[in-house]
């Protein structure tokens, strides 16, 4: 389903989100924006989507921004992700509850790389350029580039790249922890759908709990974290799904989870 430049496909317990602009290189528009808001907030919505994967179409993830699109919107100060939906960079929308994998290839820049950041798992193909190249137009990271990506890689080391704009490679961002996997050119989508079906088929209150709990590390810190476990644990213990996961194993066969 196309919905302006940004595609949704439910394959499985898998929502598949696309960037589709592919003749602008998926340089995002106000109107992109928007629709891929709404597209997470509909997959995270559905109970029946249990892992959510990003990607983009043509020969890149995107290049960016396209300046001469979004330029009058950002210079009046609008927010192109209302605040109801679920925002992919987790800054001003509400944060999503299902698990996101990442698929990146050929340029990745700029909020591409970002929310290669803000996933929970990002495969990269051999070749992917990242870039968080904004400095170089004036601006500054605004979706993770200058918090997330600190977190992540360390301050001077992220530095190294948010105040020069220069470009890096997957291998880089393997080392620097924006990457979990680097696999062959043309693969990155097959395997970042692998990983997700595997998330899928675990027990989804489970995974969705391990998400919220370490979103709140990041968020809030580790001992408001430590401080939930417990309060959040012990529903899951009394789950049908913990129920079923024993059953299963006594009995040697996989488990079926029903969320419940």
């Amino acid at each position: 389903m196309s919905n302006g430049d940004i595609v949704y496909e439910k394959r499985g317990a898998v929502g598949l989100v696309g960037f589709d602009r592919p003749d602008k290189r998926n340089a995002f528009t106000v109107k992109m924006f928007q629709r891929l808001a709404e597209v997470f907030t509909e997959a995270d919505d559905d109970d029946e989507v249990r892992a959510i994967v990003v990607y983009g179409e043509g020969t890149d993830t995107t290049t960016g921004l396209d300046l001469m699109n979004v330029g009058p919107s950002f210079r009046s100060g609008k927010v192109p992700i209302p605040e109801e939906l679920v925002d992919p960079w987790y800054v001003v929308g509400r944060l999503r509850k299902t698990p996101m994998v990442t698929a990146v290839h050929g340029r990745c820049f700029t909020l591409g790389t970002e929310v290669a950041l803000c996933s929970d798992i990002c495969v990269a193909a051999e070749g992917t350029i990242f870039g968080l190249k904004e400095v170089r137009v004036g601006i500054m990271p605004a979706g993770g580039g200058t918090f997330r990506f600190v977190q992540t890689a360390g301050y001077s080391n992220a530095m190294r790249y948010v105040l020069t704009g220069d470009e890096f490679d997957a291998a880089e961002a393997f080392r620097l922890g924006v990457v979990q996997e680097v696999v062959a050119p043309g693969t990155h989508l097959t395997r970042a759908i692998e990983l997700a079906e595997v998330i899928a088929a675990q027990a989804p209150l489970a995974v969705r709990a391990a998400l919220a709990n370490a979103q709140v590390s990041l968020l809030e810190g580790w001992r408001k974290a430590i401080a939930d476990v417990i309060p959040t644990q012990l529903p899951l213990i009394n789950s049908e799904d913990a129920m079923e996961a024993a059953m299963a194993m006594a009995q040697k066969r996989p488990p079926s989870f029903k969320g419940k």
